[in-house]
């Protein structure tokens, strides 16, 4: 047999600097050797519009466990079929098995175990997504509070992170990525545009595709949290508005990490809470509020029939006070100019 049938690449090649895409493309023959005509047309759908897409950019040889976990929940998240989700991860398990055989790699990260039930769990959100929301704002403040003081480093910061992700109905990542450019003051509502991920050479920031990108109304608690960041960046449209404790870019799992969320949670009778099912709360909200349903669905980054599963069984939205909302402020000063915050540019020395 020959290399194109799996003998490891001499060490030193330049295989070992490739991307997973580019690797895929360069091995494709030895890893799908064997398979069935019939399964290679899914294969190469998954691999084409999934896995490329998803972590195509990353080295092969920097792809971990974590990486593929990201890609799954992803595709889990926008709503693949199951039999999508399993076809895009049994071809990156062949081309990641031919990584281990070329020497690349020592062991394959994509054999993972319990997606499935990931999978059901996202379907039962789909379902009842109310049963995951807080169930008023004390809640969410006893949370907010439970974690800083937990937090290994004191930071009050993530306090405003989690209230500020529950009061908007969005993820962690989302909320790290928000800069001061995106908020528009005069309708008070967030251009939702970028998301925080976790790259092989540290953090950065990508943009949102398709319904990912989109408007959410800040109500009044939110604004609150919001304003006095926006004045401080008057100057400064890509300052970020929520930092981590060194004012840099922070994840869900950074957070949870620091935080001990799961054992605050569970301490506070949440197990069933993780960082992302906060959006459940925001959303729930809202739709309690009365906010109405076309708005609802775009806030949500959902499709309507998903949306109206937000809306309160009797169908008769409560007062928008009706979960212990404090007042509206006031829109942080700003010269006027139009809808988003206008920025001053700062005099040349």
């Amino acid at each position: 047999m020959n290399n194109d049938a799996g003998y490891p690449f001499p060490p030193g090649d330049e295989i070992h600097a490739m991307s997973l895409a580019a690797y895929g493309e360069r091995r494709w023959p030895a890893a799908m050797h064997g398979l069935e005509t019939l399964t290679m047309s899914p294969y190469q759908a998954g691999w084409r519009l999934r896995v490329v897409p998803s972590i195509g950019h990353v080295p092969v040889r920097k792809v971990t466990r974590r990486v593929v976990n990201r890609a799954l929940h992803c595709w889990i998240a926008d709503e693949c079929g199951l039999s999508t989700v399993k076809n895009s991860l049994a071809v990156l398990v062949r081309v990641l098995e031919q990584a281990v055989r070329d020497g690349v790699l020592d062991a394959n990260p994509a054999r993972v175990a319990g997606w499935q039930q990931e999978y059901q769990r996202a379907q039962s959100e789909r379902t009842t997504p109310r049963a995951l929301a807080l169930p008023d704002v004390q809640t969410l403040e006893r949370l907010a509070a439970s974690l800083v003081q937990r937090s290994s480093d004191g930071h009050e910061g993530w306090g405003d992170v989690v209230r500020f992700a529950a009061w908007t109905g969005t993820r962690f990542s989302e909320v790290s990525a928000l800069q001061a450019q995106d908020v528009d003051v005069s309708t008070w509502t967030w251009h939702v545009q970028r998301f925080t991920v976790s790259e092989p050479d540290g953090l950065g920031d990508r943009a949102c595709r398709g319904r990912h990108q989109r408007v959410v109304p800040l109500r009044p608690a939110a604004r609150e949290l919001a304003a006095a960041r926006l004045e401080s960046a008057r100057h400064l449209p890509q300052a970020r508005l929520f930092t981590g404790p060194d004012g840099s870019r922070f994840t869900a799992a950074v957070l949870r990490d620091t935080t001990r969320w799961d054992d605050v949670v569970a301490e506070l009778g949440h197990e069933y809470l993780r960082r992302q099912d906060l959006r459940h709360t925001g959303l729930t909200w809202m739709a309690d509020a009365g906010l109405p349903l076309p708005l609802l669905c775009g806030a949500a980054g959902r499709p309507l029939e998903d949306a109206r599963r937000y809306l309160p069984p009797d169908r008769h939205p409560l007062p928008a006070q009706s979960h212990g909302e404090p007042p509206a402020s006031p829109a942080p000063a700003r010269t006027p100019g139009g809808g988003r915050t206008l920025f001053l540019q700062r005099p040349q020395r």
